[in-house]
């Protein structure tokens, strides 16, 4: 047997023992989408732009029967929608660490918009971190592959070439590109979904970027990056509590700042009711402002 047949042989093991984690989603009008088990207990995770009613979802599952899929929450910034079914034997995928992927690496990206398994393989073309993939999505991360998605894989999954769950494929972030939503963002988002049934995200009013801080303060706090502030919005809450440009945000609560997705997952879900202390760099000194953090209600 030639190595290529090897790998086309291994390839095809991994789609049909991840397959049985693949769903349909009917939830528009002609056209089904997919959709994947994210626990034992019949939550199903999907896009949330194939959804185009929150009722009479069907939910086509693996071995052929069909679940009535009642709408738990969704989340139209990272185009995620979580619905529950009422099954506990459901088979889960497992996750794939962050390491465990690049770009180049190879991917299968599966879904199930008729009664079978489709599948497609492809290469991770780029690892994008930050606010927004496009327009005002608030994906802390994102992955972008050169899989074709045929109609109905939005909601469907990206796995590794072991079979381990990458994230959540979407036409819904970027017209005419395939995005993966990776699954440190799935738990931060359906978390929240699971609590509030909605993402409740937090507001400073700054505009902000990477920077490198400087050796002293590298040292002293074992990082070498924060983010500098480099815009504060009147009558913001950071405003309020006497944030100014220059300052260089390097720790919010307990949680170390050193990117743009640290900032935001920490907003994500913020205490609204209490203060929160923020350790800023300014003119060379590391000092801690707190700040009441505004709910984003758009």
């Amino acid at each position: 047997m030639t190595v290529l047949e090897d790998v086309s042989n291994n390839l095809a093991d991994v789609v049909e023992a991840a397959s049985a984690s693949i769903v349909r989603v009917d939830a528009r009008r002609r056209f089904p989408a997919s959709g994947f088990v994210w626990s034992k207990d019949g939550l199903i995770v999907t896009a949330n732009h194939v959804l185009r009613r929150d009722d009479k979802i069907g939910i086509g599952l693996a071995d052929g029967t069909l679940a009535a899929g009642q709408l738990v929450g969704r989340d139209p910034s990272t185009d995620i929608a979580l619905l529950r079914v009422e099954d506990s034997e459901l088979v889960v995928l497992s996750a794939a660490a962050d390491e465990h992927f690049k770009v180049g690496s190879l991917a299968l990206a599966l879904g199930r918009p008729g009664a079978s398994i489709q599948a497609t393989l492809g290469v991770v073309s780029a690892i994008g971190s930050g606010r927004n993939p496009q327009g005002g999505s608030q994906a802390d991360k994102y992955i972008q592959t050169d899989v074709l998605m045929y109609p109905g894989f939005s909601g469907g999954a990206l796995v590794a070439a072991d079979g381990s769950l990458i994230g959540l494929n979407t036409s819904g972030l970027r017209h005419g590109a395939s995005m993966t939503v990776p699954v440190s963002t799935l738990q931060r988002v359906l978390g929240a979904l699971l609590q509030h049934g909605r993402v409740r995200r937090g507001y400073l009013g700054v505009s902000t970027q990477i920077v490198r801080l400087q050796e002293e303060i590298r040292t002293e706090l074992g990082r070498k990056t924060g983010l500098l502030i480099v815009a504060v919005e009147p009558g913001s809450p950071a405003d309020d509590a006497g944030f100014k440009i220059g300052d260089t945000i390097v720790k919010v609560g307990s949680t170390e700042v050193r990117r743009h997705e640290d900032l935001l997952a920490e907003l994500t879900n913020a205490n609204f009711e209490e203060k929160t202390p923020v350790t800023i760099v300014r003119g060379g000194e590391i000092q801690t402002l707190t700040v009441k953090i505004g709910e984003q209600t758009d």
